[in-house]
């Protein structure tokens, strides 16, 4: 029986929960100047460990409220990608086209040493291939990063992201296909919401500027626009059963070849995109359970370690060829190492779209996927501190 001091603390507990965190990422901060999104990362873990009432119980809209924020990083992240670099510098593209697919082949070879169902390594050879565009950018715009590193980091997690919801969708199709012999279905489930998703955001990047052009708006103007546009295309994949972070970051990209930016004051979409980003965090975390992160925590150190030999790997073979330093190829790959966010709530929408192996699925990475929320923000704000392409003012 639910007694109203029971829910007054499940009515409570979240606007409690974002305002504690705040409150310890800033401390943290100032003392020991750790990433912001590091300490929101760990009020969440420890709030779902105590079992808070109302932060742990399936409340209604959260996975919405977290894609959305999400949405409106790949949107920013999509929108800093300038696809001339790609044509000019071509070796960069080719560089994470390879080191995604070298990634995706080493962890499922790892997988296969834990006697893992071949479904199982597949989408975790898949959602290993992502970076996390959320704890990436807030840590670069944290530090007012910017420079050869710091490019060449966001148009690499870019590139990640977009080859990992492929391959996350093309082995759900083959999920269907073997579960239900429907080739129509498991097109469907790949296939489809991959091109639509992609076609969605694009319309969205071509419409949107177009309709601003036509209207004086001022710049932070321009901002709600766009997030009222992320949030619209957000529903409607919710709607359509689409993928709103492949939507978001087409979105992006495309508007930024529309010649429509954001301004530096507005990056992150000001108070409110901080408060939405906060939320992911404490969000992400609280869906860990500590049972499978303890059983997991073998399998989680050994996929790390293959993820970020690959990756870094990758980035100093390729240093020469791109145009970069080896120290810079090696800060590179080392800056690309959070991956939770993306990859979780990944993992989220193929569940609520009825793909039953992804409950197991985050079982299997949980103690991967909490040390990665942990220490990958850190190491990217230390990669981008040794490129020597911070900002930061004291304040």
């Amino acid at each position: 029986m639910v007694t109203d001091f029971d829910f007054l603390l499940q009515s409570i507990a979240w606007p409690l929960v974002l305002l504690l965190a705040w409150l310890v990422a800033e401390r943290v901060h100032a003392t020991w100047h750790l990433p912001r999104v590091t300490s929101y990362v760990a009020v969440g873990l420890v709030c779902s460990l105590v079992n808070l009432p109302g932060l742990t119980v399936a409340v209604p809209g959260l996975d919405f409220l977290a894609n959305v924020a999400l949405s409106l990083v790949l949107f920013e992240l999509g929108y800093r990608i300038n696809l001339r670099w790609f044509r000019h510098n071509p070796w960069v593209l080719v560089l994470g086209v390879v080191e995604s697919l070298i990634t995706f082949g080493a962890i499922y070879w790892v997988g296969g040493w834990f006697q893992l169902e071949t479904d199982m390594r597949l989408i975790i050879a898949a959602l290993s291939v992502s970076a996390s565009p959320a704890g990436v950018l807030r840590v670069a715009n944290e530090l007012r990063s910017a420079g050869q590193v710091t490019e060449r980091v966001l148009h690499l997690c870019a590139i990640n992201c977009m080859i990992s919801v492929l391959l996350l969708k093309m082995v759900v199709g083959y999920w269907y296909l073997n579960t239900s012999g429907d080739l129509v279905l498991a097109a469907f489930g790949s296939i489809h919401v991959v091109g639509t998703s992609v076609a969605v955001g694009g319309l969205l990047g071509v419409a949107v500027p177009w309709l601003l052009s036509r209207a004086s708006t001022h710049e932070r103007g321009v901002t709600l626009v766009f997030a009222l546009s992320v949030l619209l295309l957000t529903t409607a994949a919710y709607g359509l059963k689409l993928s709103p972070l492949l939507g978001a970051l087409t979105f992006g990209i495309v508007a930024r070849e529309r010649r429509v930016h954001l301004t530096n004051a507005q990056r992150d979409f000001g108070t409110a995109g901080d408060l939405l980003s906060m939320f992911l965090f404490v969000y992400i975390a609280s869906l860990l359970n500590w049972a499978d992160v303890g059983t997991g925590m073998l399998l989680g150190v050994m996929l790390i370690g293959v993820r970020a030999a690959s990756k870094v790997g990758c980035n100093l073979a390729a240093a020469r060829l791109s145009g970069i330093t080896e120290r810079k190829g090696l800060l590179t790959g080392l800056a690309l190492m959070p991956m939770s966010a993306f990859a979780i709530l990944l993992l989220e929408q193929s569940r609520l779209y009825g793909f039953a192996p992804a409950v197991q699925v985050l079982s299997i990475m949980a103690g991967m996927m909490l040390l990665q929320e942990l220490l990958g923000p850190v190491v990217t704000q230390r990669a981008l501190m040794a490129a020597h392409e911070t900002h930061v003012t004291k304040e």
